[in-house]
């Protein structure tokens, strides 16, 4: 696609990145020009440079609307490092502080600005932007706006103004989740039924969904997960009571993790400490309810895990979304039980919302349910809630790696629902798998249930079994619990068809406690030595700056670097992430780590998640190059990929690079000839007629398992 060559130049040297993804150029190019925009986009899709490259290009400030005062740090941080004069206006400014970002905004002194839905609001905010030259709105985390949105800010509504005031001045709303009736929502009150709409799908291949039974020991689950996949790595854990956050924050603690809790109830200064350790520091997991999360902006979450079932697939989408945002591989972990769905219908009952309000929830909390008792590929049902599709399983969820058994439930169901009749549906699920298993109790003698035809009649399941089959069958909609009742178990009009024999039923094995392969492994593990001195450098760099280490170079910049080990300045400026700026202040330090390093062998490990999506497209006739647009990577990554799947054995040399027999020789010569050496040796022996990545592809082909 040829385009504006200055948006290109912003990207390559502010920015530090080689090519543009997916509709980025389209949208930057769109309100540059002055159009407005509506940009549906998954976190971690790079939504901010749809108004930051656009900010740099137009005369005048940038005006970014955003909710959350850490959100808008964050970004004003990673901006003054590239070089870019950004700031903020909320309520952490000391008054002093206010009056100066507010002369700067006068004088033109600011690039984008970066501002509260409150503050902007105010008659003097009003004011001072009629005297100001403004480039563009940017309204962020838009679904806000949204009275169906799990995020609902009535400040937002205001924000309709905007257009009113300033008619000439171009908007771009931007959020990572909206369904139908959200993006309508934000179109009518933001007044952008005339915007592009930009909609570039809901997909997040690099985050793994893995969605468990809780076995009655949750939290040992969620700690194995941890120790097996992201020891010592960031993560967050949601769960749905403050009670719960802290236990298991406490829990976690004495298991030697480093979590803290985090909720509405802890005091302000707590929750502020909490979330900046969780922000600066690496390894930290927050254990939280969702009133942590929005906006957080850490690119190196590397697991998100929840304890409760969210209430819909809308939440679960946002909150699973904070992991993996620099693209490289993150795990999506629940764990969920009969007792949430029995927990979340009760909230939904005891609600005041109006009886419209408690349809629409309870139709989100099916649909939820229906996500996790599914026996196909997570990721097309995820999707396809959202009106996106995927034609093929993704092969990177848990029901794609690890096809769950299937059984014939028809019979069971059977002697359930009947059970259920027989009982009066008066009882909850214990009292009824008691009567199924034939354990004689007082309380079942009590009611006479020991002579009913469905005493005993259920030995061939044990208790777990039941109660799993029990959750299945209300999470499909053939019981309903009773909440008026005391939890009591009732038939629904489903259910008939299975009682009369008129319909089988098919449903997935309760699964039994085992540990999880290593396929999901962190792509941080494995890098080995150089790997730590340049995190030990960036966070050292980080610290003195007083700002998360992320901001210095994320996590996909220093795998790069690793992976390219880079050996003179220049080089290291083609590492994606590293901007002109970046390089004057970082270059030095960062290339004298690398050099340090220079004979650390590579440590094998099993090909990661992101390497095989890449072999796969690869398969499918793709060229890395190709591949590196489709999946908005650098080519660079993208043949290191490649070359990890060569060296694993899951494609051959010829599958990646063609290259004449002459030419192969001359470079297997070149290898064995500087042994232990690294490529810039082999590079220039070959006098620079072979790039970098074919010889990371053809060393991979030289220790590749057999």
């Amino acid at each position: 696609m040829h385009g504006d060559p200055a948006a290109l130049k912003v990207l390559q040297e502010v920015f530090g990145f080689e090519r543009f993804r997916g509709p980025q150029q389209a949208i930057i190019e769109h309100v540059t020009g002055g159009g407005d925009a509506l940009v549906l986009m998954p976190t971690g899709g790079g939504k901010s440079l749809c108004y930051q490259i656009p900010a740099l290009l137009r005369e005048g400030t940038a005006i970014v609307v955003s909710p959350l005062i850490a959100l808008m740090q964050d970004q004003v941080a990673a901006l003054i490092q590239n070089g870019v004069r950004a700031a903020y206006l909320n309520s952490s400014l000391e008054m002093h502080e206010a009056m100066e970002v507010e002369n700067r905004l006068r004088t033109g002194e600011l690039d984008l600005l970066y501002i509260a839905p409150e503050r902007l609001a105010t008659a003097r905010m009003q004011m001072l932007l009629e005297q100001t030259r403004i480039a563009l709105f940017a309204i962020d985390e838009a679904h806000c706006v949204s009275q169906w949105g799990h995020d609902f800010r009535p400040e937002y509504r205001q924000l309709s103004h905007l257009h009113q005031r300033f008619p000439d001045v171009p908007r771009i709303a931007l959020t990572a989740t909206a369904d139908v009736p959200t993006r309508h929502d934000i179109m009518e009150h933001l007044q952008l039924q005339e915007a592009a709409l930009y909609n570039n799908g809901f997909d997040r291949p690099n985050i793994r969904y893995h969605i468990a039974e809780n076995q009655g020991n949750a939290k040992e689950q969620l700690l194995s997960f941890i120790r097996e996949h992201h020891d010592g790595e960031a993560g967050i854990v949601y769960c749905l009571s403050r009670r719960k956050v802290e236990e298991t924050a406490a829990w976690l603690a004495r298991q030697g993790l480093t979590a803290l809790p985090y909720h509405a109830g802890l005091p302000a200064e707590q929750r502020q400490q909490h979330q900046t350790r969780f922000l600066r520091e690496d390894g930290v997991v927050i254990v939280a309810t969702i009133a942590f999360g929005m906006g957080i902006d850490k690119p190196d979450v590397r697991f998100v895990a929840h304890l409760n079932l969210p209430k819909s697939i809308e939440a679960y989408y946002q909150e699973t979304g904070r992991a993996g945002r620099d693209g490289l591989p993150a795990d999506a972990w629940m764990a969920y039980g009969l007792q949430d769905v029995i927990t979340l219908r009760q909230m939904q009952q005891d609600s005041s919302a109006a009886d419209q309000q408690k349809r629409i929830e309870q139709q989100k909390l099916d649909a939820m349910l229906g996500l996790c008792e599914i026996i196909s590929c997570r990721r097309q049902a995820l999707l396809h809630y959202f009106g996106d599709s995927l034609d093929e399983p993704c092969g990177n969820c848990d029901n794609c790696l690890t096809p769950p058994d299937t059984w014939e439930a028809t019979v069971a169901a059977q002697k359930a629902l009947s059970c259920v009749y027989r009982t009066e549906q008066r009882f909850g699920v214990t009292y009824l798998v008691d009567v199924l298993l034939g354990k004689r109790n007082e309380r079942i003698s009590r009611f006479g249930h020991d002579g009913l035809s469905t005493f005993g009649i259920g030995k061939e399941l044990t208790a777990s079994e039941w109660k799993a089959l029990f959750r299945q069958l209300i999470a499909s909609g053939y019981l309903s619990v009773d909440m008026e009742g005391h939890g009591a178990i009732k038939l629904t009009a489903n259910a008939r068809p299975i009682l009369r024999g008129e319909q089988r039923l098919t449903l997935r094995k309760p699964s039994k406690p085992a540990r999880r392969g290593a396929k999901g492994a962190s792509a941080a593990k494995g890098h080995g030595v150089l790997w730590e001195a340049l995190r030990q450098h960036r966070k050292a760099l980080a610290d003195a700056q007083g700002v998360p280490a992320y901001v210095i170079f994320n996590d996909a910049t220093l795998a790069e670097l690793v992976a390219q080990k880079p050996q003179t300045l220049q080089a290291l400026g083609t590492i994606s992430g590293i901007g002109a700026r970046k390089l004057a202040d970082y270059g030095e330090g960062f290339l004298a780590v690398v050099l340090a390093h220079p004979n650390e062998p590579e440590t094998p490990t099993d090909i990661g998640n992101s390497a095989m999506e890449s072999a796969a497209l690869l398969r499918q006739g793709l060229t890395p190059e190709q591949v590196a647009e489709q999946r908005g990577l650098a080519a660079n990554t993208v043949y290191r990929h490649l070359s990890d799947a060569i060296q694993g054995g899951e494609l051959s040399l010829e599958e990646v690079v063609n290259l004449d027999p002459a030419t192969l020789a001359q470079i297997h010569a070149a290898f064995e000839q500087f042994p232990d050496q690294g490529l810039k040796v082999v590079f220039e022996a070959l006098e620079g007629r072979i790039d970098y990545p074919v010889l990371h592809c053809v060393r991979a082909s030289m220790t590749a398992k057999r």
